[in-house]
């Protein structure tokens, strides 16, 4: 799977994604960096096909009004280390990635993984 890990989350993420077989970047590794605004976030990994991985509630909010970006990791796990984030993803990623199979925004918590169901595209959003 194809992965953009946003600003708030730590590089480290990405190079864990990696060593997993996965397509990340992080936005600090975009043109403008950590300063991307989130439109050209969600267009860029829209176009590379890419899950934005982020913990801002901004994604959420476009992502559940109008579809962008066609597919979200929210990491709501709260205020907890890197080193803690890495191994809640690295026990969770597997279930992760079979929750997008029916799944276009996934939540990754610290003792749960929510999957909000597929939403189905309208002829407006194509």
């Amino acid at each position: 799977m194809k992965f953009l890990v946003d600003a708030q989350l730590p590089p480290r993420l990405v190079r864990a994604l990696v060593r997993h077989g996965h397509d990340a970047v992080h936005t600090r590794d975009l043109p403008h960096g950590n300063r991307t605004p989130d439109a050209e976030v969600a267009a860029r990994a829209d176009a590379e096909n890419r899950v934005v991985v982020t913990n801002d509630a901004d994604f959420q909010i476009t992502h559940q009004l109008h579809g962008r970006q066609r597919r979200l990791l929210v990491v709501a796990t709260g205020n907890i280390t890197d080193d803690d984030l890495l191994l809640v993803v690295e026990r969770s990623l597997s279930t992760v990635l079979a929750a997008f199979d029916a799944a276009d925004r996934v939540e990754l918590r610290a003792a749960e993984i929510v999957a909000w169901p597929r939403r189905a595209v309208s002829t407006d959003q194509v």
